[in-house]
Order: structure tokens, then C-alpha cells, then sequence
């Protein structure tokens, strides 16, 4: 089935819905998460469906305490089927070496791969999912603006963002009906302003 008939036929359908579909369909569902604020949405969701969802963490070493302890309490409460992936360096070496450079230079790009794409594309190859739930919604960066609720990449793995047209707003009544928590101080070394790419999606 096309990408834009498969989004057209979930239109309507609630997120709920819109996992089970790609369930149906998958044969090695993943959902990835850095923990950010809202994660806990798609993480509850996802399990919620399929409770051995493989979880794929990429930690960049670079989290803020808030996030780590967001991490453990989710990881607990859900029961996730998690598999961590750090980068080869670690954050001592790489602070003397490199450190956290400005946006837009080489340094900056050399620090992503390290700390986000190596890890990321690492953990995609041994994993090799035909399905990737992810928490991307519209409005957050232009790219994802472009995208809908399934969207395909150039490797064949359908990307599926059941909470696309949400807002926050009904992303928090959502974590308030399901008791969860949320984590409001995430820091991303890799995107620095909010309405920038990571490199992972586009």
C-alpha cells in the first residue's frame, strides 16, 4: 500500500489505533526515546499494545540528572524491553578533546556523530526493525512539517508517529488520564535550539 494511502486511511484513527495497525504489520517493531518531554506517551502507548516492544535508548552521556532519574522511574514503571547504546568516547575524553562546540561548524557535526549518529545507526543495524515508532509531531521543526503520521525512509523501515497531530496540550491529558510523568529538563547537546534537526530524522 502507498505512504499516502496508508496515512490517509489513519487519518481518523486514534494513536491507539494507529500502533496496532503498524503491529499488525510489523515484524521487528522498535520505538526509540531519549526521554524527553512527552516520551512517556509513546513509551506507555507502544508497550501498552505490545508489552516486548525492543525500547532503543541512544544516551549521549550529556543528560541532565532530571532525565536520568525520568529514565529509571519509566524503565520501572513500564517494564521496558530497554537496550541502552552509548557513544565509543566517553564525555571525560571528549570534553578535553572536542568539548561541546557551536552549531553549524565541522566540530559541531564531528561532536553529533559521535555522541547521536554512530550510536543511533550502530543500534538500527543490530536491531534492523521494519517499523520505528517514534514521538516526532508537527510542528516541532520543518522537516516534520513535511512528514505525516507514517512517512518511509530511503533504508525501507516505515516510521510510524502515532501522536503526530497532537498538541502539547493534549499530549498532557494524555500523561494526566494515564498517571504519567513528564520531564520538562531535557538537554540535547546535538540540537541546542528546539527547532532544530537532530540528524537522526532528517
Amino acid at each position: 500500500m502507498e505512504i499516502k494511502k496508508i496515512n490517509a486511511s489513519l487519518k481518523n484513527k486514534s494513536p491507539e489505533e494507529i500502533v496496532a495497525w503498524a503491529i499488525q504489520h510489523a515484524k521487528k517493531p522498535v520505538v526509540t526515546t531519549n526521554f524527553r518531554p512527552y516520551e512517556s506517551a509513546i513509551l506507555h502507548l507502544t508497550t501498552k499494545v505490545l508489552p516486548t516492544v525492543e525500547v532503543i535508548w541512544c544516551d549521549t552521556g550529556y543528560n541532565t540528572s532530571a532525565t536520568y532519574y525520568h529514565a529509571k522511574e519509566l524503565i520501572e514503571m513500564l517494564n521496558l524491553n530497554i537496550h541502552i547504546y552509548v557513544p565509543q568516547q566517553s564525555v571525560g575524553y571528549r570534553n578535553v578533546v572536542l568539548g561541546i562546540p557551536e552549531v553549524d561548524t565541522p566540530e559541531h557535526k564531528r561532536f553529533s556523530d559521535q555522541v547521536k549518529l554512530e550510536p543511533f545507526q550502530r543500534a538500527m543495524k543490530i536491531h534492523s526493525p521494519d517499523v520505528w515508532f517514534t514521538n516526532l509531531r508537527k510542528g516541532q521543526t520543518a522537516f516534520r512539517d513535511g512528514i505525516d503520521i507514517v512517512s518511509q525512509g530511503k533504508d525501507g523501515v516505515l516510521k510510524v508517529s502515532p501522536f503526530y497531530n497532537f498538541s502539547d496540550e493534549e499530549l498532557d491529558e494524555y500523561l494526566k488520564k494515564h498517571q504519567l510523568p513528564n520531564e520538562k529538563k531535557y538537554y540535547d547537546p546535538t540540537k541546542v535550539l528546539e527547532n532544530r534537526e537532530c540528524g537522526i530524522h532528517g
